[in-house]
């Protein structure tokens, strides 16, 4: 019998190992931001489940209890208010659409339109030609309900996609709680033994910025949610606190973000009939809410971090760009890491250059 030679065990052993890997990725990859995100809030929150475990005496499953129930409460819960008053919002529309689509126009266009400069005149002949035409009519309307129909059924999924996500995340999260002395000694050991003490700063490094672009994130949510509060008091709109929430959440929201929340209480406010407190709400939104998000996240995100303000940017939507919601902190996280690296490159050089501190 042919003996198996030490070259080819190693190869079976190293084709083993490939495959075993090969097989965990597979399984985890339906999961895989779902396990990105409950690691980003494991690592936000672990102050607050450090004193949660202290009070507890110790007792980690119950600190993982009593974290995961406060997430479902600061989380799911708001998420699935705002999931039925969507529902809610969408029927609304359907029931004030409905008399226009079996009517027809009104013979004259509302005067806010008409009274627009430059496009004004125009928007107002192609008002009279659609109310005096059935049949133009339904053609704009079969262009528009189909998109809106599917605009409004994919909004509505992506809720109910993200609220059984959350559920998923907080169930992952009370497992990290609850053995995070464990991860986390895994952890400084693998990077470690991987690159020795720039493996550590590189994982404190890793930290440091998720939290600091969780920080970001949070900090201007409600930032904008307390200015979007001010603008609905002034303007009287209804339902101030399901507003101030559905800004807060919406705000955590890329490229959409708040604009819906206020854009939907200037129509309200215009259907009403207050065409002033309209306008002035869309300026509030324009130049008060939106320009927020525009400046405060970056500045907190930068202040709370080791990265520049243009790394932190370019971060923050290239890795929404590439990854999605998740990455809001793996782009970030990854041109940190990246520039620890190019520094420590340049260290061992002939080239002075700053020295970076994570």
């Amino acid at each position: 019998m042919q003996h198996i030679s030490s070259a080819q065990k190693q190869l079976i052993q190293i084709a083993i190992v490939a495959l075993l890997l090969i097989g965990c990725i597979a399984v985890l990859m339906p999961f895989t931001g779902t396990l990105l995100f409950a690691g980003v809030i494991s690592i936000t929150t672990s102050p607050l489940r450090n004193r949660l475990l202290a009070a507890c005496g110790g007792r980690s499953s119950l600190a993982a209890v009593l974290m995961s129930l406060l997430l479902l409460v600061l989380l799911v819960a708001p998420l699935a208010l705002l999931s039925g008053s969507l529902a809610d919002g969408l029927e609304t529309a359907i029931l004030y659409f409905k008399p226009i689509i079996e009517r027809g126009l009104p013979a004259d266009p509302p005067a806010l339109l008409a009274k627009l400069p430059i496009v004004g005149s125009d928007i107002s002949d192609y008002w009279h030609k659609l109310a005096a035409s059935r049949e133009e009519m339904n053609t704009l309307i079969r262009q528009l309900v189909d998109p809106t129909r599917k605009l409004a059924l994919a909004t509505v999924t992506m809720f109910g996609q993200g609220l059984l996500q959350l559920v998923l995340v907080v169930f992952f999260v009370f497992f990290m709680f609850r053995d995070a002395e464990i991860y986390s000694a895994a952890l400084r050991t693998g990077s470690r033994k991987l690159a020795g003490d720039l493996g550590e700063r590189m994982l404190k490094l890793a930290e440091g910025t998720v939290t600091g672009v969780m920080v970001g994130i949070v900090g201007t949510a409600a930032a904008q949610a307390m200015v979007a509060m001010i603008g609905f008091i002034i303007a009287d709109v209804p339902g101030v606190t399901l507003l101030t929430v559905a800004t807060f959440f919406f705000s955590t929201v890329p490229v959409v973000g708040a604009t819906l929340i206020w854009l939907g209480a200037a129509a309200w406010l215009y259907d009403g009939g207050q065409t002033g407190w309209a306008i002035f709400m869309i300026l509030w939104g324009m130049f008060g809410i939106s320009s927020v998000d525009n400046f405060v996240k970056p500045i907190l995100i930068s202040r709370t971090s080791s990265l520049p303000l243009l790394l932190v940017v370019v971060g923050v939507f290239g890795g929404v760009l590439v990854f999605g919601f998740i990455g809001l902190f793996l782009g970030p996280m990854l041109l940190a890491l990246g520039q620890v690296l190019i520094w420590e490159w340049l260290a061992h050089s002939d080239y002075e250059g700053p020295t970076i501190q994570p």
